[in-house]
Parts: C-alpha cells; sequence; structure tokens
C-alpha cells in the first residue's frame, strides 16, 4: 500500500472505500456539493491544507471541477496538489445507469488509473525540479504560440491535447500550464504538440 503524506479529498463514501483500498492516508469526503455549505468540514480541510496539505481528487465531470474549484478558492491553492482521472465512459456497477456525462469517477476506474494520477500528482515520485527554471515553464503565452489558445481552431487542438495525455476535458486554458508544469519540461511540451499537431492538417506553426 502507497503512503501520501498529503491528506486527500475526494467526494463521497464510495470514492473514500476505494482510495483506502489502494493507498495509505487520510482520506476525507466533501459529502458532494455539501462542501459548499458545510463550514466545520471546510475549516477541517483548511486545517489540514496549512498543516500538512491537501491533495484533491475529484471525478472528472463537470461536478467534481466545480468542487475542486470551490476548494482552491476557499483554501488557496499554494497549499493544494491535483490529481486528474481521465475521462472514462462506463457505469458503476453499484449503479442502474450511468452518470450525466457518462462518465466513471474515481470509484470505477481501475487501480492503476488511479495510482498513475496519483504519480502525476508529484504525490507519490516527486519529480526533480532543477530542469524547471523560470525559463523552462510552460506558459498561457506558450499555449497561443502553439494554437492551443487565442485562435479559431484553439478548442479542438487542446481536445486534442487532453485527450493523448488522458487529461479530463473540464480543464480550462488558465489551469492546463499549472497541470502540465506538474508533468512536463517545456521542451518537452513542444515535443509531444509536435507528435500531435504535426501530423494533422492545421499543424501548429511555432513547432
Amino acid at each position: 500500500m502507497i503512503h501520501i503524506n498529503e491528506a486527500v479529498v475526494v467526494e463521497g463514501k464510495y470514492d473514500q472505500i476505494k482510495l483506502s483500498s489502494i493507498i495509505d492516508a487520510l482520506i476525507l469526503q466533501t459529502h458532494g456539493f455539501r462542501i459548499f455549505q458545510d463550514r466545520e468540514q471546510l475549516d477541517l480541510l483548511r486545517h489540514l491544507a496549512e498543516t500538512r496539505g491537501l491533495l484533491i481528487l475529484t471525478d472528472s465531470d463537470s461536478a467534481g471541477f466545480q468542487i475542486r474549484n470551490f476548494l482552491v478558492g476557499a483554501i488557496g491553492p499554494k497549499y493544494i496538489k491535483h490529481a486528474y482521472i481521465p475521462d472514462v465512459f462506463g457505469k458503476e456497477r453499484r449503479k442502474e445507469k450511468p452518470g450525466k456525462e457518462g462518465k466513471l469517477g474515481v470509484e470505477g476506474v481501475p487501480k492503476e488509473v488511479i495510482l498513475e494520477a496519483l504519480r502525476r500528482s508529484g504525490a507519490i515520485d516527486e519529480q526533480s525540479e532543477t530542469l524547471k527554471t523560470p525559463q523552462n515553464q510552460i506558459t498561457k503565452q506558450d499555449l497561443f504560440f502553439l494554437g492551443l489558445s487565442g485562435c479559431e481552431q484553439s478548442a479542438e487542438k487542446r481536445r486534442q491535447l487532453l485527450n493523448y495525455l488522458q487529461l479530463p476535458e473540464h480543464l480550462s486554458t488558465n489551469a492546463l500550464p499549472k497541470v502540465l508544469n506538474a508533468f512536463f519540461t517545456k521542451s518537452e511540451f513542444e515535443q509531444i504538440c509536435a507528435r500531435i499537431f504535426l501530423k494533422s492538417e492545421n499543424p501548429v506553426d511555432k513547432i
């Protein structure tokens, strides 16, 4: 069983049960949208964030991102790490039908998918920061130069990129650089874009 130092935040009890079979960590629930009104639970999460850090692992649907964004705003991004599960479509066994967006939540995805999300978050194996100087950070300006924002085809290119990297489709343009910098250096990211887009009809001219 893998040990996680941060307190891990999930949406519901079935997510907590699934995760407790994979990692050794303090795992807390938001109880779905109840966290928006639960001042005591939010105060607890804020205290844990300031003392040991939080790792947020919510579903990849729009509801999961609402909860994630609320916690970041209420607690502060400097205390938080993010683990993102990819968009996997299907139905959990306990449910009669799929969710509104048809995606599996934390409770439904395979163990290996969760472990990869945790690894990418830096909670399991922190990547060396020696190559991540300010000059080698991925910025919103890089997204613009690479055609991933600010042009007619940007939304489709971001969709292709997120699909290729197995990241959830709801990642915003503002959040994307932070997520990418957790995984890649700038040069590594440019190489990935080259593999994706130079094969398309509209290659990214910057690369």
